[in-house]
């Protein structure tokens, strides 16, 4: 009796030893998941757009997409093609859905702000993406310097046209750029307009970029005028091509000179051809790489003045952080070394396609 309760005992301590050795391997089991979570995870990145009904911004839905992609985010891409209602919805949708950062191209500059702040609400920085979100408290601004862009127009234009009535048609008063630009074409007419060599005939804003409403104010400006003007500085290619339909209507395209911006490959035909002047090339996948690379830094809260000189813009609420890259002028003694050479347009887009329109 005493041998068997000796046994007896001894099994149970040895199933104790076996239910001790299955604890401490289901608790080294259930720590592997907290290991994986120490794994970095895909950063993912919201790009609320304006627009798409411009060549130049499928270009940048485009690169910003392969330039996200390549530096192994993810990236979410809405547009609200001139809604404001819409815009904020869709930053709204994104937001829920978890996004790390936000890069948007407002289509209002004062209405976004409310995307701004409902973004940092959910503790989300907020790049803005060529144009600047006026009063919010954006983290940062990228864009190229559309004061420059506009001095660039007018000092090609003044090259031709030293003395003349010019028209201005400028792009959407919504529209930040627009706004900037316009500030450096009269910068650069002012000294001349004090002088009185240059007369500015005609100046309005074009609603909403559209090229018809653009088209509505060359008309106007002819009218009033009894078509005796001497140059058109238009705000982007758009608006420039609308100026140059009526033009061509009346007889007077290639007469007028017609400065344009965006380098659409529609503007550089029309450059060959000798109806638009010159056009301000700003390129595309240079901005698209940066923004990639400044969003992903910002949305894990590392440094970026080591990217670029960082220099700061006045938004009506703070100095916004800001990078700005240098346009250039593109006319018909370029085209290879910039448009082409950049492969921005191919040699057989622009001139077979200009084939088919002759």
């Amino acid at each position: 009796m005493v041998l068997i309760l000796f046994l007896f005992l001894l099994g149970c301590e040895k199933h104790d030893n076996r239910n001790n050795d299955t604890e401490v391997q289901s608790n080294t089991e259930s720590f592997k998941p907290n290991e994986q979570q120490q794994v970095e995870e895909t950063i993912k990145i919201g790009f609320a757009m304006d627009t798409l009904t411009e060549e130049r911004w499928l270009k940048d839905r485009d690169f910003f997409r392969m330039s996200v992609e390549e530096l192994g985010a993810e990236v979410e891409i809405m547009a609200s093609h001139g809604d404001d209602a819409l815009q904020i919805w869709q930053a709204e949708t994104m937001i829920s859905k978890g996004i790390d950062l936000l890069v948007i191209v407002p289509h209002n500059a004062e209405s976004t702000a409310a995307i701004v702040e409902k973004a940092h609400s959910a503790g989300i920085k907020v790049l803005s993406y060529d144009r600047l979100v006026k009063n919010a408290e954006v983290d940062m601004y990228l864009s190229y310097d559309n004061e420059q862009v506009g001095a660039l127009q007018a000092q090609a234009i003044l090259e031709i046209v030293p003395k003349g009535r010019y028209v201005y048609i400028g792009g959407a008063e919504t529209d930040n750029n627009a706004h900037m630009a316009k500030k450096g074409v009269f910068e650069v007419l002012q000294p001349h307009i004090d002088k009185g060599d240059i007369t500015v005939v005609f100046d309005q804003w074009t609603k909403d970029w559209e090229p018809a409403n653009a088209k509505e104010n060359i008309e106007l400006a002819l009218k009033a005028n009894n078509n005796n003007i001497d140059a058109v500085i238009a705000a982007n290619d758009a608006t420039a091509g609308a100026v140059i339909e009526v033009l061509e209507s009346r007889g007077l395209a290639g007469e007028i000179p017609v400065a344009g911006q965006d380098a659409d490959l529609a503007a550089i035909q029309r450059i060959i051809k000798g109806t638009q002047t010159m056009t301000i090339y700003k390129p595309i996948k240079e901005l698209t790489d940066l923004a990639a690379e400044l969003a992903i830094k910002l949305a894990k809260d590392e440094d970026v003045g080591e990217i670029r000189d960082v220099v700061k813009i006045n938004n009506g609420q703070m100095e916004v952080p800001s990078i700005l890259l240098s346009p250039t002028t593109v006319t018909q003694t370029n085209i290879e070394e910039t448009i082409i050479a950049d492969d921005f347009h191919t040699r057989n887009e622009i001139y077979l396609q200009k084939d088919k329109s002759d």
